[in-house]
């Protein structure tokens, strides 16, 4: 009997040390977790079957799409190939994702985050199918050839979200990865020297990284490097997608601004009917991050 009592304790509160564990974790921070171990999966799968083939099976493209791979809409929401891509997103996410999921609840964050990537993904393939196969329909809403993969469509929804209900919240838009990005584009476009462009790709690649981390750091000067801009939440989704549209007519930027608009219509959309359902709750909040 003592022995039998023991092992029902043993596994009762291993069941609850475990249950509170798993509790414990966000839903955010479960959707990173996948995306890492995702981006390792597919690390190894490229080493072996090589990019391109890695992209057609789970990337997303317009003219794939419609040929009938329809679950690469869900597949490209978790896949990243570059390291700087992932941690991109995955701070972005973990920062506003948390917040956001404080705010709405588990439940329906998880059920905004994937309905938003979807629509995003959604948004961006019938953009690129329609109107991408023109030089400026390409610049403007992608080609149809071209692959799409990342988290950010989803992230942009949480954006929409937070411009509705926290307007007046201040955040910081870290400029210094996005700089980078346009100039590796600008350079690309006008340096033809292969051996040059990776030394400079590299060096690029080395601040995104650098930049990314920098925002952790306690010495202000350091935080610096990221070039921290400090707006309020309503304007934040307009900043980060108009300037590199029109920057996008002139120059080839790997930023799928129709999926991030796609995803940011699904906030917008998702914050209005809260704000109609829930109006004391919504008031309070908006009040209350407004200070």
């Amino acid at each position: 009997m003592e022995n039998r009592l023991r092992n029902y304790t043993r596994k009762r509160l291993k069941k609850v040390f475990f249950g509170s564990f798993f509790n414990t974790i966000s839903v955010t921070n479960w959707i990173i977790i996948a995306n890492v171990i995702v981006f390792f999966i597919i690390f190894f799968l490229v080493k072996y079957l090589g990019e391109d083939t890695v992209a057609s099976l789970f990337a997303l493209q317009a003219n794939e799409f419609f040929a009938g791979k329809i679950w690469n809409v869900f597949t490209s929401m978790f896949i990243h190939f570059q390291l700087w891509h992932l941690l991109a997103n995955m701070f972005s996410l973990f920062f506003i994702g948390n917040f956001v999921e404080r705010l709405i609840g588990r439940k329906r964050f998880f059920s905004l985050y994937i309905i938003a990537g979807l629509f995003a993904g959604l948004f961006y393939v019938f953009l690129a199918h329609y109107f991408g196969i023109s030089l400026i329909g390409a610049r403007l809403f992608g080609s149809p050839e071209t692959y799409a993969v990342g988290a950010s469509g989803a992230i942009f929804s949480l954006l929409g979200l937070l411009a509705v209900l926290t307007p007046l919240n201040s955040v910081y838009l870290i400029v210094g990865p996005l700089v980078a990005l346009v100039l590796q584009a600008v350079l690309s476009s006008v340096i033809s020297s292969k051996s040059i462009l990776s030394i400079l790709d590299l060096f690029l690649s080395l601040y995104i990284l650098i930049s990314i981390f920098s925002v952790f750091s306690f010495n202000e000067k350091i935080r610096r490097l990221s070039f921290p801009v400090k707006m309020k939440f309503w304007i934040l989704p307009v900043i980060a997608i108009v300037p590199l549209i029109l920057i996008g007519l002139f120059i080839d930027l790997p930023i799928g601004n129709s999926a991030h608009l796609g995803g940011l219509i699904v906030g917008l959309i998702f914050a209005l009917y809260l704000k109609k359902k829930y109006k004391k709750k919504t008031a309070l909040i908006s009040k209350y991050f407004s200070r």
